[in-house]
């Protein structure tokens, strides 16, 4: 009979208000679903933009794998720390000079193995190599290592999403869309067995303009001025998706989304 390994992946971590809601609800998702891997985008993990070394370890301390996407570079110390950190990833498709891997290859207990891949889309963004034909490439050596493999694609477009997952339906497991922050209600397995959702969502403040404090986002909305933001601390979100792949198939089995709101939070 196939086997299978459960895994867990999270929304963008917003700052200090994310990685609380991280501490706070990621064990009752543990206990439910007893995932063999956890998987978080962390490109805003610090402030709310960027990531250090001591959070990107505290994160590792809980997680198994960090994606990242367009913020990976706001923390100059962030440009050593990938360079010696395997399980903190930057996307792919950035040019190859750029230091850090778009891939990490996780083995869980029972020696089952899960390729994790990192790109990030074009539409609205910075101008990077090809996402698809950067996936091409990377699936060419995951692919000949595992069956299993989870995709996380950083992208603003919902049709550049889309037509990502089409792409890549039957060659990869999953593929998950981060970085708007929002999730959505689309999450469905595409008819070659890929589990598909555009967008994730976040995990950090709930009462807020995609996790950033509400004032401080229609102030900019308002005047067109730049404005600093800062991460909110009213309320805390979770934002997640369990999946189920067979083994050795690599084919998904299920997608779930998994959203923990607490309205009020004291500081």
């Amino acid at each position: 009979m196939p086997d299978k390994i459960n895994a867990l992946f999270l929304g963008d971590i917003i700052g200090r208000p994310g990685r609380k809601a991280l501490k706070r609800n990621l064990p009752s998702l543990i206990k439910k679903h007893s995932p063999s891997l956890i998987i978080a985008n962390a490109e805003n993990a610090a402030g709310g933009i960027g990531i250090t070394e001591r959070i990107g370890q505290e994160l590792l301390s809980q997680l198994d794998v960090l994606t990242s996407g367009n913020h990976i570079w706001d923390k100059r110390e962030a440009i050593s720390y990938i360079e010696k950190e395997a399980r903190l990833l930057r996307p792919a498709n950035y040019p190859s000079c750029n230091p850090g891997k778009g891939s990490y290859l996780f083995e869980d207990e029972k020696k089952i193995k899960v390729g994790i891949l990192n790109l990030q889309g074009r539409v609205f963004m910075e101008p990077i190599d090809c996402p698809f034909r950067t996936a091409d490439e990377e699936l060419k050596k995951l692919t000949s290592l595992t069956s299993a493999i989870i995709v996380d694609f950083h992208a603003e477009a919902t049709s550049e999403k889309q037509a990502m997952g089409w792409y890549l339906d039957g060659r990869v497991s999953a593929v998950i869309g981060t970085h708007t922050h929002v999730p959505t209600a689309d999450e469905r397995i595409l008819s070659q067995g890929t589990a598909y959702i555009t967008d994730v969502g976040m995990v950090g403040g709930y009462n807020s303009v995609i996790g950033i404090r509400k004032d401080l986002a229609l102030k900019r909305f308002l005047t067109s001025r730049p404005q600093r933001f800062e991460p909110a601390k009213d309320g805390l979100v979770f934002s997640a998706i369990y999946l189920e792949i067979e083994i050795p198939s690599g084919k998904a089995l299920r997608i779930q989304r998994e959203i923990i709101v607490e309205e009020k939070i004291e500081d």
